[in-house]
């Protein structure tokens, strides 16, 4: 095992490097991410400001939601984000370079280009959601503390699942960044609120059908003790990162799919 994934090691340790030579660089680009964050979460403090409360939940219970949604996507980001660039590999033929070399091309792609300047949303994410379980007065027991760890790893796995499918759909079609975009990063957007400010049809297709409602809506009505106002008993949140590992199966067998169906760049 240890002598698969060094050569991967190796690849992050010379991105890891590259990166950290240009300080200045560097720097912006990790106080952009956490600017962007911080903009999001702006945006929910002035809704909550307004109306008192979102979907039923005050402000420390939505606060928990977001928290664990962008703490989720803030460790997906951080280790699969680059496979957005598919489709940029594909066009210019750099993905033919990568399926000679004698290592896993998923593996290969991922390492490319590791964002660690998306380490400072990491960071913040975590400290919103700190924040947020002490203002929510959580009543801590060993499940909710263990739920607290598994949850937003489960949903990085989730949403590490979307970036994956999503982009894998760039061996048919090379210009499918909006349609990646609209899943993963409205994805993002959607489970960092309480799934009962949504309605109809939206809310059923995005929490329930894609499973995004499990990310961190349910976990964190496990978490606060609170019961869900749409009706689904109250080990649905104890049960919500199961879907992690069935999105992973999803996403892996349409990667398989999709790398061996790719003709290279010049069919």
């Amino acid at each position: 095992m240890v002598d698969r994934i060094r050569p991967y090691l190796a690849l992050i340790a010379t991105q890891v490097r590259g990166q950290a030579s240009y300080r200045t660089s560097f720097f912006f680009d990790l106080a952009g991410n956490v600017f962007f964050l911080g903009a999001d979460l702006l945006a929910l403090l002035v809704m909550l400001r307004t109306s008192g409360s979102l979907g039923g939940f005050d402000r420390a219970q939505v606060l928990v939601v977001f928290g664990l949604s962008q703490v989720a996507f803030a460790l997906a980001d951080l280790a699969v984000g680059n496979i957005e660039r598919l489709r940029t590999y594909v066009r210019s033929g750099t993905l033919d370079t990568v399926l000679v070399r004698p290592l896993g091309v998923l593996g290969q792609l991922l390492a490319m280009d590791v964002g660690t300047r998306r380490l400072g949303r990491l960071v913040y994410s975590a400290g919103i959601l700190a924040y947020a379980l002490r203002l929510a007065h959580v009543h801590w027991t060993p499940a909710k503390a263990l739920l607290v760890v598994v949850a937003p790893v489960a949903g990085a796995v989730f949403f590490a699942s979307i970036f994956v499918a999503t982009a894998t759909v760039a061996f048919w079609w090379i210009e499918s960044g909006e349609l990646g975009n609209i899943v993963t990063y409205g994805g993002r957007d959607f489970t960092g609120y309480p799934v009962s400010v949504f309605g109809g049809w939206f809310r059923r297709l995005f929490a329930y059908a894609l499973g995004m409602g499990f990310v961190a809506y349910y976990p964190a009505l496990a978490l606060l003790g609170v019961r869900d106002p749409l009706g689904l008993p109250g080990w649905v949140g104890w049960a919500a990162p199961a879907a992690a590992p069935v999105a992973a199966l999803v996403a892996g067998l349409v990667w398989r799919t999709g790398i061996r169906h790719y003709r290279s760049t010049g069919s």
